[in-house]
C-alpha cells in the first residue's frame, strides 16, 4: 500500500497518507479562497492556495490520514464560531497543513504539504466562486459547484470505512 508524507516546512510536524486519495481536487470555495488567505497572511507562512485563487487538496478517508509528530503545535482556525470547517496550521511556521470538515469522515491535507510527486489535482471545483475576470486553464474539468465524481468518492469512502470496522483485522488502517 502506498504511503506518503507531509510536513510543515520546517519539518516539525509530519503526516501520513496511506493508499490513494479519494481525490485530488482544487477548491475554489469562498470559505477555502478566504482561509487561504488567513493562512497566507500569517507571518512566514507559505503559500498553500494557487495562481488562480483556489486551494489544491489530496482528500484521505480519517483512518487513512494521521499526524504523526508535533501534534501539539497544530492550532485550528474556523472562519467564525459557527463555521462547519476547521483549518489546522503548524505554529512552528506558520505552515497551512489539513482542514477538517464536520461532521466529515474525511481531510483534506493541503497538497503543498507533501513531499516528492503527489498525485495530480483532477478537478476544480465551486469556481463560481472565483472573482470576475479570472479566467481557469482547461487543463482539468472544472465545476461550478461540487461535482458528481467527489460526492460519489466521498459516499465510497464511507461505505470502505464501515465494512473495514465491520471485518476485524480488514482495512489500511494508519497507525
Amino acid at each position: 500500500m502506498i504511503e506518503r508524507s507531509a510536513s510543515c516546512v520546517c519539518g516539525r510536524v509530519q503526516l501520513k497518507a496511506v493508499g490513494e486519495p479519494i481525490l485530488g481536487a482544487v477548491c475554489c470555495c469562498s470559505d477555502c479562497q478566504a482561509g487561504g488567505r488567513l493562512i497566507e497572511a500569517l507571518p512566514n507562512a507559505a503559500a498553500i492556495r494557487d495562481g488562480f485563487g483556489g486551494t489544491p487538496y489530496l482528500i484521505y478517508r480519517d483512518d487513512r490520514f494521521a499526524c504523526v509528530a508535533g501534534a501539539e503545535a497544530l492550532e485550528g482556525i474556523k472562519l467564525s464560531e459557527s463555521a462547519p470547517t476547521t483549518r489546522y496550521v503548524a505554529t512552528c511556521c506558520n505552515s497551512g497543513m489539513y482542514l477538517k470538515h464536520g461532521p466529515g469522515w474525511w481531510t483534506s491535507v493541503y497538497r503543498a504539504r507533501f513531499s516528492g510527486d503527489p498525485p495530480p489535482v483532477e478537478v476544480r471545483n465551486k469556481v463560481a466562486s472565483l472573482p470576475p475576470g479570472v479566467t481557469l486553464p482547461g487543463d482539468i474539468p472544472s465545476y461550478r459547484g461540487f461535482p458528481l465524481k467527489l460526492i460519489r468518492r466521498l459516499l465510497a469512502a464511507r461505505l470502505a470505512m464501515w465494512m473495514a470496522r465491520s471485518a476485524p483485522g480488514e482495512g489500511a488502517r494508519v497507525p
